[in-house]
């Protein structure tokens, strides 16, 4: 048994017997001297209940295997969950006719069975998109006006379907690049910086009470935060309607900087928005020729070099990984009064984006739960904030 997990239970199980958890609900059954036991009632959630949501993101695989115990440990651990591809366009409305409810109907079905707080992800994004919405059957760029047109039956279509079963909305996803600007992708090219708040309009006329969000990855760049932040702000003042930003915080175990995220999670409530911390994972593997983005199209050769762990992690690095995650949620702790939101994105290391991103055929660990399901040292450094145990 690791040092994290003895010094979990020895805490957890002492603290129950004298009645003196504070801060959240103390767990109603703990399977202990085993490397699979985890808290089972409440879960992570119920340890930070009192200062923000515990989120996971659901992946296609599970969401069309339905595995009971996938769906248990979601359901245990977590309060709120998003959906990681179910509802992008390209999956969820691949041709102007065709529309695919399998997998956000399980998605959103899987929320309300177990009342949870369900982001809906996303309605407006350059990626994953098909390209039909922009050029049509002869090649040809379509106008604005039917580009527009397209985006408002699309949102309207979707948010209608689960109108009052979507607590928060990513209205519009990564519209800002790294160096501080708008991205130049179809929807800027084509209908110009308006369908920023074009969108975010739409959301509101459709749902007048879901949490309308920005999401981004690289938020701690100060470039990047300040324009997007001077952004929303300019659409603010003439009546957009938007509740929160979304910092991604895919980030690896030496960078960025806490001093950085920190700057950019002031920075957001300072402009009357809430925070949400919606995908963060932690990359283990080398930095692939040193990129630090989280761009989706971006792809790298494969080496062994970068791919050094196939079978296992060792235990250095995954102390190393437990460290990063301690220190990452005392930060959001410190500032819990800001942050609506905390969400994993993924469950377990097998299903995460970073084991084919940006290098095709790695494999990862980059989540609080193993392949197999079970909680990792990260995840046990994590609950010893809310238990007493964290280190140092």
């Amino acid at each position: 048994m690791n040092r994290y997990r003895r010094q979990f239970l020895r805490r957890v199980l002492s603290t129950a017997a004298l009645g003196l958890v504070s801060g959240a609900a103390m767990p109603t059954r703990l399977l202990a001297g085993t490397t699979s036991g985890t808290v089972q009632a409440g879960g992570l959630a119920g340890l930070f209940a009192g200062d923000f949501k515990l989120g996971t993101a659901l992946s296609n695989t599970t969401l069309l295997a339905q595995n009971p115990d996938t769906e248990a440990l979601v359901a245990r651990e977590f309060s709120a969950i998003t959906a990681e591809n179910a509802m992008k366009w390209e999956e969820i409305h691949p041709q102007a006719e065709t529309w695919d409810w399998q997998r956000a109907d399980h998605f959103v079905d899987f929320g309300q069975r177990h009342k949870m707080y369900t982001i809906g992800h996303t309605l407006v994004w350059h990626s994953q998109m098909p390209e039909s919405v922009f050029v049509d059957q002869h090649g040809r760029l379509r106008p604005a006006a039917e580009v527009q047109k397209t985006m408002e039956d699309h949102i309207a279509t979707l948010t209608d379907r689960y109108h009052g079963k979507i607590q928060a909305w990513d209205v519009v996803n990564e519209a800002v690049t790294d160096s501080g600007e708008w991205r130049k992708s179809h929807w800027y090219n084509t209908l110009g910086e308006g369908y920023f708040a074009r969108a975010f309009h739409l959301a509101r006329e459709a749902d007048a009470n879901a949490e309308l969000l920005y999401n981004d990855y690289s938020m701690h760049l100060p470039a990047k935060r300040d324009f997007a932040l001077e952004q929303i702000t300019r659409f603010r003042r003439k009546g957009m309607p938007v509740d929160g930003v979304g910092m991604q915080a895919h980030v690896h175990l030496d960078d960025p900087a806490l001093a950085e995220l920190e700057a950019s999670i002031e920075a957001i409530a300072a402009a009357g928005l809430d925070v949400h911390i919606t995908e963060l994972d932690v990359d283990v593997l080398p930095k692939a020729y040193d990129y630090m983005g989280a761009e989706i199209s971006t792809n790298f050769e494969y080496s062994d070099e970068l791919n050094p762990f196939p079978e296992a992690l060792p235990q250095k690095v995954a102390d190393e990984l437990a460290f990063r995650y301690e220190s990452l949620f005392k930060l959001f702790l410190k500032h819990r009064d800001k942050i609506r939101r905390v969400s994993l994105w993924g469950t377990t290391d097998g299903e995460s984006w970073k084991n084919d991103w940006p290098v095709v055929g790695r494999t990862n660990y980059p989540l609080i739960f193993d392949r197999e399901g079970q909680p990792k040292q990260a995840y046990y450094s994590v609950a010893g904030l809310k238990s007493g145990t964290q280190r140092g």
